[in-house]
């Protein structure tokens, strides 16, 4: 019971990160006529951003109980 409670307080926290990620203001960081790579600055920070945050869940999720 503990180790489930553990695990949704977690990711309810990546939840919360994630909406700070693909909000506005951050996203408005992001807007500048740059490229990496060729690739627009706001394309590329969303998809580092993405692969993150599904990296970030899979170890929450993932993770063996202490």
């Amino acid at each position: 019971m503990y180790r489930s409670r553990l695990t949704t307080q977690r990711l309810a926290a990546v939840f919360l990160l994630g909406c700070l990620l693909f909000n506005y203001p951050v996203l408005a960081l992001f807007n500048k006529a740059v490229a990496v790579f060729g690739i627009p600055l706001l394309y590329a920070y969303i998809f580092l951003a993405w692969f993150g945050f599904i990296l970030l869940v899979a170890v929450v999720v993932e993770r063996r109980p202490d």
